[in-house]
């Protein structure tokens, strides 16, 4: 069984967040309005946090793009009541979005940030019609999976596209990849299988500069960043 895996090299990233355009329109997220914006209810599966390092007037600004982590022991699953999100073998960390109940006790326990409320209650009739999807809609993920108002939504590193390039005997990695890494121009994101050690993810994982978010919390994501 494989166990997928990204590395994003900060050198090469230009914060021009083309991966969270591509990871909107690759899964249906909803591009929220100025109003709820400006209330915090905006959803993200991608997203890029600025870290801000020095004093005035020597100041430097990096750009870290943080998807969901995707970790081997993710303290989201272990508080969800209702069973809605799981660790899959290959190490994707799935939400099953039938099943969730909207409590936030993942939200809560996720130290990265990286699940968002569904608060939009206009989407349910959209995303249960049974004909096809408009055209502004990933058809790859239409109708599934639904998400509706009151759910809590998150990145899956592009599960479906991964299943697809499994049943279709295609090089995951190289012939498929999750949208963001699709979209990079800069080419700072890869994905692949850690376990392949001739892959440039298993690599990278070895590297003595390569780190990951918040190591202490003993989470052990599979997003690991090379420093500038």
């Amino acid at each position: 069984m494989p166990k997928w895996a990204m590395v994003i090299d900060l050198d090469k990233c230009t914060g021009c967040q083309a991966c969270i355009v591509a990871c909107k329109e690759e899964n249906n997220v909803p591009h929220g309005s100025p109003e709820e914006q400006r209330r915090r209810r905006d959803i993200y599966w991608n997203k890029v946090i600025a870290v801000t390092r020095g004093r005035y007037p020597r100041i430097r600004t990096e750009l870290i793009p943080m998807p969901c982590m995707q970790c081997d022991d993710p303290p989201c699953v272990t508080v969800c009541p209702a069973k809605a999100t799981y660790r899959r073998e290959d190490g994707i960390v799935i939400q099953n979005y039938r099943r969730c109940i909207g409590c936030k006790y993942c939200m809560i326990a996720c130290p990265y940030g990286a699940r968002s409320f569904n608060f939009r209650k206009q989407d349910e009739k959209e995303y249960h019609r049974p004909d096809p999807p408009p055209d502004h809609r990933s058809r790859e993920v239409w109708p599934f999976p639904v998400r509706i108002h009151g759910v809590v939504e998150k990145c899956t590193f592009c599960f479906h596209r991964i299943d697809r390039g499994i049943r279709e005997s295609k090089k995951i990695g190289v012939e498929v990849v999750p949208a963001c890494v699709e979209a990079c121009p800069s080419c700072a994101m890869a994905f692949g299988d850690l376990d392949d050690l001739t892959s440039p993810v298993s690599n990278a994982f070895g590297s003595r500069t390569a780190f990951r978010l918040r190591e202490e919390l003993k989470t052990n994501p599979k997003v690991i960043y090379l420093p500038r």
